[in-house]
């Protein structure tokens, strides 16, 4: 069982979860790293907007590697991501930011 403690977007608090402690590590610093992408961008104003778009980023990439997986199993050819894929996320990203800045 391993300890994480989290400091970060103005908050600090720890966890423990049944993972060691260098994985948990590792998730952190990943996290870490998406959320400085998302703090790039000059709309995200505050550590709430912050966090959910990088939630929203990390689901998008899990959900398009379990898509990649499932073609895979079933023999489907999943493309290489190149250039206009990241741009088109981006494109979705900054969509996104807009409809949570009206909401909010």
């Amino acid at each position: 069982m391993g300890k994480l403690k989290i400091e970060m977007l103005g908050t600090s608090f720890t966890i423990q979860a049944n993972e060691d402690n260098e994985y948990l590590e590792k998730l952190l610093g990943y996290y870490k790293r998406i959320t400085e992408d998302v703090n790039k961008i000059d709309s995200i104003k505050n550590p709430l907007q912050t966090a959910i778009l990088s939630g929203i980023m990390i689901c998008d990439e899990l959900y398009k590697e379990k898509q990649a997986k499932v073609a895979m199993e079933n023999g489907e050819y999943v493309p290489v991501e190149n250039d206009m894929d990241t741009l088109e996320i981006e494109r979705r990203t900054q969509n996104m930011i807009e409809k949570i800045d009206k909401v909010l």
